[in-house]
């Protein structure tokens, strides 16, 4: 992909989705043609963002149809690509999570083979660009007080996270893993992994089943009105995630993993006091920090464990995204600006859904 863009085909797994439509677009943008995967190609609501782009853009964005757990279902759409950026991943709440090992770890660390092995098979594609997490890092919070000097860095894998106990973090985990292996097994292709922490911003897709977007409805919808639970978290803005996935495909150096993480976290009480500077009257919005006790005492009854509570509540470390800036040339965002640009974009979506 160095020189000139448009010498480039790529593919982009699961091109709806929060992340891949911001990705697919940018690429558009910088000359690429681009090959994206889709569950359905009937779902017109949930494609519209991408045929709007494909009249963007005439000729340069095909639309393939793909399952992630059916082998060979990728090869189709791989063909005459130079890279593969692995966005696709399944994701379920945690309250439709019945056995972690099958409805999540197996569907993802499959779907990562399938698509490895359709690599392995397509023999044009020279780099793969995955989208991890910052939960292939560390399990809980706590994990973090054991790595050199307090703070987050690419060098540590999660150790702490099961089938049972957080298996999100552990699918992701199992999956990168694997993906790492096929790589060392050949010498064709060169991979390269980003691990994102919450992912916020605008979203090009009607509708998202991604955990970052979950999570701010809550805060949003008022759920934290009487207060703000002292909850903190790794920030990056989705089309600066967008950014580093083209810049890791496009430099011959990069190599690796790389956090994608502003290097300090943002609380609940922050965002909440970030958007009541630009929404002043909103009364859904916490206007205070709640104290620990009632957290730890209430938070079993809004589905919060008492070892979730332990390992989270208060703590807060640094991140060394160092590699991100230096390696790969990203520039973050403010979190006002992601912050306020996520809630605008989400109050349109739900005004669309009212109409």
């Amino acid at each position: 992909m160095r020189g000139n863009p448009a010498d480039g085909t790529v593919l982009v797994t699961g091109g709806s989705g929060f992340v891949a439509a911001h990705l697919v677009r940018q690429l558009l943008e910088r000359g690429h043609r681009v090959h994206t995967t889709v569950r359905s190609t009937a779902n017109t609501a949930k494609l519209a963002p991408l045929r709007a782009l494909q009249d963007a853009h005439p000729g340069r964005l095909d639309l393939f149809e793909a399952d992630l757990l059916a082998d060979g279902s990728f090869d189709e759409a791989m063909k005459g690509c130079s890279v593969v950026f692995h966005v696709a991943s399944p994701f379920l709440m945690p309250e439709k999570i019945k056995d972690g090992m099958r409805d999540v770890v197996a569907p993802a660390l499959q779907g990562t083979r399938n698509v490895v092995a359709g690599i392995d098979r397509t023999e044009t594609v020279r780099r793969l660009v995955l989208t991890s997490t910052v939960g292939a890092i560390f399990g809980d919070y706590s994990d973090v007080d054991a790595m050199e000097g307090r703070t987050l860095s690419e060098k540590y894998f999660n150790t702490t996270s099961t089938a049972a106990n957080n298996p999100y973090h552990y699918a992701k985990t199992v999956a990168e893993k694997a993906a790492w292996e096929a790589e060392a097994a050949q010498s064709r292709w060169r991979m390269v992994a980003l691990n994102p922490g919450l992912i916020l911003g605008p979203s090009l897709t009607p509708a998202s089943d991604s955990g970052s977007l979950f999570l701010l409805d809550e805060l949003f919808k008022g759920y934290f009105f009487y207060g703000a639970p002292d909850f903190s978290f790794t920030t990056v803005d989705v089309r600066d995630v967008a950014a580093a996935h083209i810049a890791a495909a496009e430099h011959p150096e990069a190599h690796g993993r790389y956090i994608l993480a502003a290097e300090e976290m943002t609380s609940f009480h922050r965002m909440a006091r970030i958007l009541l500077e630009h929404r002043p009257r909103n009364p859904r919005l916490p206007r205070t920090a709640l104290p620990h006790w009632p957290v730890r005492v209430l938070g079993p009854a809004f589905g919060l464990s008492q070892d979730y509570i332990r390992n989270h509540l208060g703590i807060r470390f640094r991140v060394d995204n160092r590699r991100s800036t230096e390696e790969l040339g990203l520039t973050y965002r403010p979190i006002e600006e992601t912050l306020v640009d996520h809630y605008e974009s989400w109050r349109e979506q739900r005004t669309t859904r009212t109409r």
